[in-house]
């Protein structure tokens, strides 16, 4: 007897294009604000953003959208997202990305974003600051 795998035990990890039809635009601009409200006092992060704050959150919360599977407003207001090439003037190490990620991690549980969301989120989020490294230690 052969076991169908739709049927295994494991719960497959949800689809990151779904996050934003059940999660909706306001919990991204709620993590973009609680993840710039944490940069803000980040000693390490804070000299690589600008004073005000205002035009990164927006363009964090619409990229997001974006990527978890919402409109594409911010690939129309701004062009593709070039990750690597819209961070390659900032010296990224690894204590950056740590200092990154430990923030977007703070964010996505002060706005409390649930599992297993929270979880593909995370996973992405870690994943792509590791690839957003450009600086040898």
């Amino acid at each position: 007897m052969t076991m169908d795998p739709r049927e295994s035990s494991a719960q497959a990890e949800p689809d990151p294009q779904a996050i934003y039809a059940r999660l909706g635009a306001e919990a991204f601009w709620e993590i973009a604000r609680r993840f710039y409200g944490r940069l803000a006092r980040d000693e390490l992060l804070r000299p690589m953003f600008p004073a005000d704050l205002e035009e990164p959150i927006r363009n964090q919360a619409e990229f997001l959208i974006q990527y978890f599977g919402g409109p594409q407003t911010y690939s129309l207001r701004k062009g593709h997202p070039r990750l690597r090439m819209r961070h390659h003037s900032f010296s990224i190490g690894l204590a950056e990305r740590n200092a990154w990620v430990a923030a977007m991690d703070g964010a996505l549980a002060d706005a409390a974003i649930p599992e297993p969301d929270r979880s593909v989120m995370r996973r992405y989020f870690a994943n792509t600051a590791t690839f957003l490294m450009n600086r040898e230690e």
